[in-house]
């Protein structure tokens, strides 16, 4: 055989074996009912599911098998998002438990972050269909009609829980966030959308600077001034030490303060209140101290003493307030527990300096006082200055 016939039949080969190849993946063993047989089939690449279709170029008509293990009892829902990724827009097919253990199909045309009334959605469903599996998995069927020529759609598919007959919030953390992609419905190839790692990026991004500045950098600084201030041999070092890193800390903390004020804006309809509400009133405490330092009055003024007392005060209050967000912040991020581990560690480490430097500087100051006693009985002869 000349190699140009050989060529031709290596080429006539593979094309023929691609579908087969295709059939090699996972969503290849999944178990339909007889009368559901589509023509390909992906696995997603979040939560799991995979999705079988089969697409009528002809007749714009998309029939697809969505599969995907929701919670305990819990939901699964596969949608289009007719105009761009994500969730806001997304004409969403939800399969929930019914009556008697049965799954069921409710339709929702999903503005914002939020379901809204279930309702009829843009494009012109029938067959629509759930079952449970034996494997644990909810199968959604339906059949979709698109508008001619579509190629390529933006898809969404999601799970969570279902209680007391209502629909409950999905997670929004990891996967959940990113299961959103394009489906090219005429070659069969499923993207995941790219958006998903960028918004993870700046989260985390987010909580490192927000743990440096308001979780580190400022307890620092006020080690600083609480103790080193003792020891007449760091005065004044002890103040600029002390002013750099609170400095230092609350500019990192600005920023991680707006990348968090950006990312809000990025997830309308997902609000952490509490998360949020503590990073606001940190913000505005520790701006609040930056204010104040100019106008800090001298150390023989007569008001220095409230002004140390509301120094101290709100100082205290901005670390701890900002430890705990750091935490909230940790929970909402679901970060891995080594992460949590090691900012425990740093912690534990900046409270045992204190702690021994608690005991360092109270032992100086009462050995002081007790040799400033004796100097003062020893030239007053046990009676009080005039002065007095």
């Amino acid at each position: 055989m000349s190699f140009p016939r050989l060529l031709l039949v290596f080429l006539l080969a593979a094309a023929v074996a691609s579908p087969a190849r295709r059939a090699s993946a996972a969503c290849a063993s999944d178990s339909l009912p007889r009368n559901r047989v589509y023509t390909t089939c992906a696995d997603l690449p979040r939560l799991g599911a995979s999705l079988h279709w089969t697409y009528d170029a002809a007749a714009s008509s998309l029939s697809v098998a969505f599969l995907a293990s929701p919670p305990s009892g819990g939901w699964v829902a596969w949608g289009l998002n007719p105009t761009k990724e994500g969730m806001d827009g997304t004409q969403a097919l939800i399969a929930v438990p019914g009556s008697g253990g049965a799954y069921e199909v409710q339709t929702y045309s999903i503005s914002g972050y939020s379901l809204g009334s279930q309702g009829a959605l843009s494009y012109q469903t029938s067959d629509l269909a759930a079952e449970l599996g034996s494997d644990g998995r909810v199968r959604l069927f339906g059949t979709l009609k698109l508008q001619n020529g579509t190629g390529e759609v933006n898809q969404v598919w999601q799970v969570g829980p279902f209680s007391g007959g209502a629909i409950g919030v999905h997670a929004t953390t990891g996967d959940n966030m990113n299961s959103k992609g394009k489906l090219n419905l005429l070659t069969g190839a499923s993207t995941a959308a790219s958006g998903g790692d960028s918004v993870l990026r700046k989260k985390n991004i987010h909580g490192i600077l927000n743990a440096v500045s308001w979780g580190l950098l400022l307890p620092m600084g006020a080690i600083f001034a609480r103790y080193l201030k003792t020891f007449k041999s760091a005065d004044p070092a002890w103040f600029y030490l002390h002013v750099i890193c609170q400095l230092i800390g609350y500019g990192v903390g600005v920023s991680g303060w707006a990348t968090g004020i950006h990312l809000g804006n990025l997830s309308k309809g997902i609000t952490y209140s509490v998360h949020r509400n503590i990073g606001i009133t940190v913000f505005a405490l520790g701006t609040l101290q930056i204010f104040a330092l100019f106008l800090r009055p001298k150390k023989e003024h007569k008001y220095r003493l409230y002004w140390n007392i509301y120094h101290h005060s709100i100082g205290y209050t901005i670390i701890i307030l900002g430890i705990i967000n750091i935490f909230k912040g940790m929970s909402i991020l679901s970060v891995d527990q080594k992460w949590k581990t090691a900012y425990i560690f740093a912690i534990c480490i900046l409270g045992a300096i204190a702690l021994i430097l608690e005991a360092v500087t109270w032992g100086i100051v009462l050995k002081r006082r007790k040799e400033d006693s004796k100097t003062y009985n020893g030239t007053s002869n046990g009676h009080l200055p005039l002065s007095m």
